[in-house]
């Protein structure tokens, strides 16, 4: 069984301690740190793997939101953003940065659970509280999508392959390769990168493209 390594920073040494040995009861999940910065990660495991970092968006060492997710990002760690508050400028500044997704540290155990689970396998983890945030981001550019681009963006990114697409939408499965390409470089092109089906699926939350789950 693959065992995800998983690091928490949070830099209230009780709720930490208290949600990484939560985290710790998952079968295939290896908490490997629990620290309370950025760089007190870096040092603890210096070049180590870890799939997923789950990062306080409040820490009081000075640092930014934006540049701890991109620290962690450049290293090659998915990042899931940790808040017990309804900071929506910390939200969205994370959002920017590539994170997963938003958890607040008030949801019930299960849902912390299942949001860690699926994070660790390189899920992204959508919310109302995430949602709320790009929804009132100035910053999101518009990318100019056709509607037969926005259509085949919604088939792709909330999981059919190019095959089905092309059935679903009456086109070749080279024309459908061909939309996405196109949709992922005008997205490109308006600093709002989606090299990745992820990040496709991220990009069609934020643009309304895709409905948020559980949001009605």
């Amino acid at each position: 069984m693959h065992r995800y390594r998983v690091a928490l920073i949070d830099d209230h040494e009780i709720v930490a301690r208290g949600f990484a040995g939560l985290f710790a009861t998952i079968p295939d999940i290896e908490v490997v740190a629990t620290v309370a910065t950025v760089a007190e990660l870096r040092a603890l495991v210096p070049g180590g793997r870890v799939d997923l970092v789950i990062l306080d968006l409040r820490l009081s060492d000075g640092s930014t939101v934006s540049d701890n997710v991109e620290g962690l990002r450049a290293t090659g760690a998915q990042v899931l953003a940790f808040t017990g508050g309804d900071d929506a400028v910390l939200m969205r500044a994370a959002a920017r940065g590539g994170v997963l997704g938003v958890v607040r540290k008030s949801e019930p155990t299960e849902v912390l659970l299942d949001a860690v689970t699926r994070a660790a396998a390189g899920e992204t983890i959508a919310s109302t509280e995430w949602a709320a945030a790009l929804d009132g981001d100035p910053d999101l550019a518009d990318a100019g999508l056709s509607p037969r681009e926005r259509e085949v963006l919604s088939l792709y990114a909330a999981g059919a392959k190019a095959p089905l697409v092309a059935s679903h939408t009456g086109l070749s499965e080279l024309t459908v390769v061909d939309y996405i390409r196109r949709v992922r470089s005008k997205y490109e092109k308006v600093g709002r990168p989606a090299n990745t089906k992820i990040d496709l699926y991220k990009r069609a939350l934020e643009d309304g493209i895709l409905p948020i789950p559980g949001r009605s």
